[in-house]
C-alpha cells in the first residue's frame, strides 16, 4: 500500500518519510534527461525537423504514461520515423531547442559538493546526452546512439539504434540496472543512491534507490515517488535534502 502523501510547501510533496533527510548520508544521484534535466523529448523535437513530431509524440506520450508498456518497441518505431533527418538538424535541434531545466545546475553542484557522484541515464540519445554531461560536470551517463549512414547518405539517421556493449536500447530495466552496477562500482547500497525522473520508464530505478524524486511527472509517477516536485525547478529537492 502506498504511503499518504503530504505537502511540505506549494508543490513539494513527500510519502513515506520526515524530512529533512541528509544529503551526505546518499552517495549517488542518478537522473532522467528528457523532460527531467532537460526542458524537451529530444526524439519528439527532432521529429518535428521532418514534419512527424505530432506521430511521434503521441507514440512517446502513450509510453511516458505507461499504456504502451513495450518502451524497446516505442522507441524503436519512434527512431525509425526520423530516417533521412541530417546530424546538422539534430545540430539545430541542440542549439535553438534544447535548454537545461531551472534548478538543475543548483541541484548538480550542491550534490558534488556534498560528495555525490552523478549518473545521466537516458532512454533519449548520446547525441545529446553528452553535451548535457560536460554542461553540468556529470560523471557517469547511458544512453542510446543513433545509428548515422555513411556513403551515399553521410550524415544522415538510418532509422536504427546501435547496438553498445551493455545491450540494445536504454529502457527501464537497464535504468535500473545501470543505477545498481554503478552503486556496485562505487562501492555503495542502492539505499545510498537517489533517483529522479518523470515517466514510467523512471520507475524502475526510482523503486530500488533509496530516495526517490518525481519532477513534474506523470501522475502514476508521482504517485510511487518518495518525492514529488510538481512546480518550482529541480533544486527544490534541497528542501528535503540538507
Amino acid at each position: 500500500m502506498t504511503a499518504p502523501a503530504t505537502s511540505i510547501a506549494p508543490g513539494l510533496t513527500v510519502r513515506g518519510f520526515t524530512p529533512p533527510l541528509k544529503l551526505r548520508d546518499f552517495k549517488l544521484i542518478a537522473f532522467d534527461m528528457d523532460s527531467t534535466l532537460i526542458s524537451i523529448e529530444c526524439v519528439d523535437e527532432i521529429a518535428d525537423v521532418v514534419g512527424k513530431k505530432a506521430e511521434v509524440a503521441a507514440i512517446t506520450e502513450a509510453a511516458m504514461r505507461g499504456e504502451i508498456t513495450d518502451y524497446k518497441d516505442s522507441l524503436r518505431r519512434r527512431v525509425a520515423l526520423l530516417k533521412g533527418v541530417t546530424v546538422a538538424d539534430m545540430e539545430q535541434v541542440l542549439v535553438e531547442r534544447l535548454r537545461i531545466n531551472p534548478g538543475a545546475a543548483e541541484l548538480v553542484r550542491a550534490c558534488q559538493a556534498a560528495g555525490l557522484k552523478v549518473l545521466l541515464v537516458s532512454g533519449g540519445f548520446t547525441y545529446f546526452a553528452y553535451r548535457v554531461r560536460d554542461t553540468l560536470g556529470i560523471d557517469f551517463v547511458r544512453a542510446n546512439v543513433l545509428e548515422i549512414a555513411s556513403g551515399a547518405n553521410c550524415g544522415e539517421l538510418t532509422g536504427r539504434m546501435v547496438d553498445q556493449t551493455w545491450g540494445d536500447i536504454c529502457d527501464g530495466a537497464e535504468k535500473r540496472r545501470t543505477l545498481l552496477e554503478v552503486a556496485s562500482l562505487l562501492g555503495i547500497e542502492p539505499s545510498e543512491c537517489i533517483a529522479m525522473g518523470d515517466g514510467a520508464n523512471d520507475l524502475p530505478m526510482m523503486g530500488v534507490a533509496g530516495l526517490s524524486v518525481a519532477y513534474h511527472a506523470k501522475p502514476a509517477v508521482r504517485e510511487q515517488a518518495m518525492v514529488s516536485i510538481e512546480s518550482g525547478g529541480l533544486d527544490r529537492l534541497l528542501e528535503v535534502l540538507r
